[in-house]
C-alpha cells in the first residue's frame, strides 16, 4: 500500500483541532449548499416540475434507491482511492445533478426526467456518505486524539444544523421569488465546497492505494468481501445498522410530506412559511447534537441514549398524524426531530467502534445501503397510503415502523462490551476511567473492562 505524496505532505504536523474544524466547514458548506433546497423540494416538483403527489414520492423513492444502489461501488471507491477523491467526486456529480433538476422543467421535462436527474444526485450523495466520517476518525486518530469520537460528529452535526438553519430560511426566501433560485444558489456553494475539499482535506491515517486497472476490479471485490465480513456478519455492526435502517424508512419520507402537510394545517399556501419551519426543524437537532455533547462527558451507555432517541422519535411521529392542529403537529414533529439529532451520532459513534479503519468507509456505505433501502421502501409505501388516505395515516404509519429500532438496540445492549461505553468523567476505579488511562496502561486493562462493561457504573455521574 502507497500513500500518495501530495496527500502525505499537508498531514505533517496537522492538530487534532485542525482536523476538526477541517470536518467542521466540509459539514458546514456541503449542508448549506444541501439545505437551501429542503424545505421547498417538494413544492418546487409540484409547482414547477407539474407532477402528483405520488410523482413527487416516487421521485424521492428513486433518489434514494440509486443512493442503495451505489452505496457500497462508492464507498470501496474511498477505500481505495481515499476519503479525499472520493468528497471531490461527491461534489462534482451533486453540482451536475443540481443543474439538470432546474433544467429540467425549463426544458418541457417531466416525470421521467425528474426521475433521471434524482438518480444523479443519487450517485452524488453516495460518493460523500461514510467517506468524510471515515476521514475524520483515522485523522483524529492518527494525530493521536482521545476525545471521544460521539462528541466531534455531535459538533459536526450541530455545525450541519446551523448550516441547515441558515439555508432553510433563505432557501424559503429565495423560493418566495423564484422556485429554481435555491437551486442556482446551492450549485455555487457547491463549487466553494470542492476548493474547500481541495485544497484543506488530505488522506490522513489512511494508505491512499494505487493499482494498475487490471487489478482494481479484483480489489474492490476483495476489500468488499471483507466489508461484509466486518460489517453484516459482525454482531455488534449488523445491529447498529438495522438500528439505524428502521427511523430511515421514514425519516425521509417525512421529511417531504411535512411540506404540504402543514400547509394543509396551517392553512396557507405562503411558500416562506416552509423557510422557517424548516429552520425550526434545524435548531431542534442542534438541540439534539446539544444534549449528546452534554451526556458524553460523563460515563454511561450509547445504548440508554439509543433507546431513550429511538422511543421518543417513534411516539412523536404516531402524533404528528393524529395531531388535529397546526401547533400541535408541528411541537410533536421538532421534539422528534431533536431525538433524531441524539440517535444519529450516538448510533454513528458505536458503528465507528466496531468496524476496523480498513473497511470504515465500505460498511459506513453498507449501512447507509441497508439505511436507503429501507427509506425507498418507505418513501413509496407511505407516499402510496399518503396517496390513497391522507398524510396524516402515513404519520401514523410511520411511526410505528420506526419502533422496529428498539429491539436491535435491545440486543447491543445485551451484548455490552466497550463499543457501548461512553468514555467521560466517572471515577477513578470504575470501567470507564479506566479506558481513560494512557494507551499502554489502558490496553493492558482492555481485559477487565470487557468483564464489567455490561455492568452499571458504580461510580460518578451517569449519561442517563
Amino acid at each position: 500500500m502507497t500513500t500518495s505524496s501530495s496527500d502525505a505532505l499537508p498531514a505533517v504536523g496537522r492538530s487534532s483541532s485542525q482536523i476538526a474544524r477541517t470536518y467542521y466547514v466540509i459539514a458546514g458548506v456541503y449542508t448549506l449548499s444541501a439545505s437551501l433546497i429542503w424545505g421547498v423540494n417538494t413544492i418546487f416538483l409540484l409547482r414547477s416540475g407539474h407532477l402528483t403527489l405520488l410523482e413527487v414520492f416516487t421521485a424521492n423513492a428513486i433518489f434514494t434507491g440509486s443512493m442503495a444502489v451505489f452505496e457500497v461501488p462508492t464507498g470501496i471507491v474511498a477505500d481505495t482511492r481515499g476519503r479525499r477523491f472520493s468528497f471531490l467526486c461527491s461534489v462534482a456529480v451533486l453540482l451536475i445533478g443540481t443543474l439538470a433538476y432546474v433544467g429540467v422543467p425549463a426544458l418541457g421535462g417531466r416525470f421521467v426526467a425528474f426521475c433521471v436527474a434524482s438518480v444523479v444526485l443519487g450517485l452524488g450523495y453516495t460518493f460523500y456518505s461514510g467517506a468524510v466520517e471515515a476521514w475524520l476518525v483515522d485523522a483524529l486518530k492518527a494525530s493521536g486524539d482521545r476525545e471521544p469520537v460521539d462528541r466531534v460528529l455531535a459538533r459536526g452535526q450541530l455545525v450541519s444544523s446551523a448550516a441547515m438553519l441558515v439555508g432553510a430560511v433563505a432557501g424559503g426566501l429565495l423560493a418566495s421569488w423564484s422556485l429554481a433560485a435555491p437551486y442556482l444558489v446551492r450549485s455555487a456553494l457547491l463549487l466553494i465546497a470542492f476548493v474547500v475539499g481541495y485544497v484543506a482535506m488530505h488522506d490522513i491515517g489512511f494508505d491512499v492505494r494505487a493499482f494498475p486497472m487490471r487489478e482494481v476490479g479484483a480489489e474492490m471485490a476483495r476489500i468488499g468481501r471483507q466489508s461484509i465480513r466486518f460489517g453484516w456478519n459482525e454482531r455488534r455492526a449488523q445491529l447498529a445498522i438495522l438500528a439505524g435502517a428502521a427511523p430511515a424508512v421514514f425519516l425521509e419520507w417525512g421529511y417531504h410530506a411535512w411540506q404540504p402537510y402543514f400547509l394543509q394545517l396551517v392553512g396557507s399556501g405562503a411558500i416562506w412559511i416552509l423557510g422557517w419551519i424548516a429552520a425550526a426543524i434545524a435548531v431542534a437537532m442542534m438541540l439534539g447534537n446539544w444534549l449528546v455533547e452534554r451526556m458524553t462527558q460523563f460515563c454511561g451507555k450509547r445504548s440508554t441514549l439509543l433507546l431513550g432517541a429511538g422511543a421518543v422519535y417513534a411516539a412523536t411521529a404516531i402524533g404528528v398524524g393524529v395531531a388535529n392542529s397546526f401547533a400541535l403537529a408541528l411541537s410533536l414533529y421538532l421534539i422528534g426531530m431533536m431525538s433524531a439529532g441524539v440517535f444519529q451520532p450516538v448510533r454513528q459513534a458505536y458503528l465507528h467502534q466496531v468496524v476496523p479503519s480498513e473497511q470504515r468507509a465500505t460498511v459506513l456505505s453498507l449501512a447507509s445501503l441497508v439505511s436507503s433501502t429501507g427509506s425507498m421502501l418507505g418513501q413509496g409505501g407511505l407516499g402510496w397510503v399518503a396517496a390513497r388516505t391522507s398524510l396524516a395515516t402515513g404519520y401514523v404509519v410511520g411511526g410505528a415502523l420506526t419502533a422496529l429500532a428498539i429491539p436491535p438496540v435491545l440486543a447491543i445492549r445485551r451484548l455490552g462490551g466497550v463499543a457501548d461505553l461512553i468514555l467521560g468523567k466517572a471515577g477513578r476505579y470504575t470501567a470507564c476511567a479506566t479506558l481513560a488511562l494512557p494507551e499502554g496502561v489502558a490496553v493492558s486493562a482492555q481485559r477487565d473492562v470487557e468483564v464489567v462493561a455490561s455492568k452499571p457504573i458504580e461510580r460518578g455521574p451517569q449519561a442517563a
